[in-house]
């Protein structure tokens, strides 16, 4: 199960809208609870670092933006608990090649843009064997 605020959930809708027709993608910080809910504190939003035309259809996280999101969580004494991007008119699904590239544990939310203006939001967790994702809880957590 995923924890994320209304205002959090909005920012990343905002992104993805802001960047269509390109994926945006950003690292979701927070924390894991009880050894399978994560809880998200902070939102970090990324550039995509992928050349046109393949920005449409696919995000790029590079080593030095993780890093940097990985020192942003260290600072507050947070945790990467995934990240998100965004489908520009497709669906809030993985791909294959998301599957092909995903960790087991993190979340994976994904935002359906359709003409610029966000449709759908779902989050994903990919198997332990890594052979498939599973459609993640998304709860909405205490407004900080």
């Amino acid at each position: 199960m995923l924890e994320l605020t209304r205002t959090q959930r909005d920012e990343i809708v905002a992104q993805a809208e802001r960047e269509y027709p390109h994926e945006c993608c950003g690292l979701l910080l927070g924390r894991m609870e009880d050894g399978r809910r994560k809880s998200v504190v902070e939102v970090f939003p990324v550039s995509n670092a992928r050349e046109e035309p393949a920005r449409h259809n696919r995000s790029l996280i590079t080593p030095d933006e993780y890093l940097r999101g990985e020192g942003r969580a260290r600072e507050r004494r947070l945790d990467v608990v995934g990240n998100y991007h965004s489908h520009p008119d497709h669906p809030a699904a993985p791909s294959e090649f998301d599957r092909e590239h995903a960790w087991p544990t993190w979340s994976y939310v994904i935002v359906s843009v359709r003409g610029g203006k966000a449709e759908d939001v779902r989050s994903w967790e990919l198997a332990a064997d890594r052979s498939r994702f599973d459609e993640e809880e998304v709860s909405q957590g205490g407004e900080p």
